[in-house]
This record gives C-alpha cells, sequence and structure tokens, in this order.
C-alpha cells in the first residue's frame, strides 16, 4: 500500500520539502515515445503493457474516473478484445443506487475514482505536468520536445538517488527529476515488481515507459484520429491553395497580356 501511495504524490508533484526551486529547474531528460511527433502512433502492446502494471502498482489508490472501460477495445488504444474487456471490468465493484448494492463494472462504466483523497485521478495526469520549461524559463525547449509530460512523469519515477535523509520527523528520499532533488515518497517501481504477459523485459525503467504511456493514452485516447484529421486538412490545404493559384493565374492572364501589348505600343516610337 506504501509502494502504492508514492505514486499518488509523485505524480501530483506532492511532498516537496519546504524551499523547492521551480518546477522547470528539476532535471528532465527527453523519452523517445512511439506516440510523438507528427506521424507518432501508440504501440498496442506498451499499452497493454502499461494497463497491467496501472492495475498491479497503481489502481489499489489511484483512480481513472474519467475514462470508460469501454475505450479498452477501441482501435488504436490497448485493443483489447470485448470478452477481455467485459471480464477486466468484472474486477472493480461500483454501487448501483437501483440495487441498492454494490455489483461487478460492467464495460460501459469508467475506471473506478481513486480510492484515497490524497491519492489524485490519473485519467488527465500527462497533460497536467510540464517536463521541458527551458531555457531559462522561456518555454523554448517545448518547441522541440514539447510539453514533456510524459517524459516528466518518467523521469520521477525513475530518478531515485537512493539517497535519504530525515526532517522534522520525515524521510525524505533523492530525487533529481522532483524539483528541490528531495521528495517524501520512496521509490513506487522496481525491476520486476510486474511480469508481464508477454515476456517483455520488465526493469524499472520499461515499467515506468509503458505506464506512462498508457496513461497518455488515457489522456489523449483519440489522438491518432486527431492526427489523421490534421494530416487530411493540411493535404486538402495545399490541393486548394494550388488550385487557387492556377485559377487566378487563368483569370488574370488576358488582363495581363493586354497589358504587355500597351506597354509594347507605348514603347514603340512614332515613324
Amino acid at each position: 500500500m506504501l509502494r502504492k501511495l508514492t505514486l499518488a504524490a509523485l505524480l501530483a508533484g506532492a511532498a516537496a520539502l519546504p524551499g523547492h526551486a521551480a518546477e522547470g529547474t528539476a532535471h528532465i531528460h527527453d523519452v523517445d515515445f512511439s506516440f510523438e511527433g507528427p506521424f507518432g502512433t501508440y504501440d498496442k502492446m506498451q499499452l497493454q503493457r502499461g494497463l497491467q502494471v496501472y492495475t498491479e502498482v497503481c489502481a489499489a489508490c489511484h483512480g481513472l474516473k474519467f475514462v470508460p472501460l469501454r475505450t479498452l477495445a477501441d482501435p488504436g488504444g490497448p485493443e483489447l478484445p470485448e470478452d477481455q474487456v467485459r471480464a477486466y471490468a468484472g474486477q472493480f465493484e461500483i454501487f448501483d443506487e437501483e440495487l441498492d448494492d454494490f455489483r461487478p463494472r460492467l464495460e460501459t462504466d469508467h475506471f473506478p475514482e481513486s480510492s484515497m483523497e490524497n491519492a489524485p485521478d490519473l485519467s488527465l495526469m500527462t497533460k497536467a505536468r510540464a517536463g521541458f520549461h527551458g531555457p531559462l524559463g522561456t518555454g523554448l525547449n517545448q518547441l522541440f520536445n514539447g510539453i514533456g509530460g510524459p517524459e516528466y512523469m518518467v523521469n520521477i519515477l525513475t530518478s531515485y538517488t537512493g539517497e535519504e535523509k530525515e526532517q522534522a520527523g520525515t524521510l525524505f528520499y533523492g530525487n533529481t527529476a522532483f524539483p528541490g532533488g528531495w521528495i517524501a515518497m520512496p521509490p513506487p517501481l522496481s525491476d520486476d515488481l510486474v511480469e508481464y504477459a508477454d515476456g517483455h523485459d520488465a526493469d524499472a525503467h520499461h515499467l515506468a515507459e509503458d505506464v506512462t504511456a498508457f496513461l497518455m493514452w488515457t489522456a489523449e485516447p483519440k489522438m491518432m484520429a486527431r492526427k489523421e484529421a490534421g494530416f487530411t486538412a493540411v493535404i486538402f490545404l495545399v490541393m486548394l491553395s494550388v488550385l487557387l493559384y492556377l485559377t487566378n493565374k487563368r483569370l488574370w492572364a488576358p488582363y495581363k497580356a493586354a497589358a504587355r501589348k500597351a506597354k509594347a505600343a507605348a514603347d514603340t516610337p512614332a515613324e
């Protein structure tokens, strides 16, 4: 339970020591996610692994109350078979006012809410954090690396130094990605904490990347559709620009020809 609690404070940016520096001063390195860039896409297998990490490590405390369970079967997401979605949903209970009792959740229900008040909901967490702020707080780095919410999460989860210190009766842990360098929660992930069903490497860094990719999908489940729509719009705009240019050229051609003749006649000396 303590390990799962740590993820709440880490991702929420809570439990900082007094006098911590601004969030942008923390050291955040870029992570090469498959969904980044104009043509990036979600890795279905990574999303499924991330769902497993969330379920086994995070779900006891954290909720995804804005995410319908049925979307686990949607194209572009984890794409679980519908029978698996129903079986997964049935692991969670929900209070049904009509029955005046608890029942297993259906695929039409949402993920459970956070079970603890100090455990923030993770539905939009990757969009609520920014990893890149520089240089000098100008935000120019965001033009090249994006806002950096996923990178912030991965770095927080994997940047523990192993140092510890006690202050005011509270034990703090060294973390180079957290503002100020110290955080009050112990590391939430460790190597082989989760045994992946597909046999993928389960060191702490892969666990962090996979669960972050899944949480990025919960925050933007329609990212692929948005990129496709944007790419289609750009193609239409290019085609429209070409057509407008050719139309303009054709409409003005007679007038330009007449103007050239008039200029030539004016420049010809009279006999």
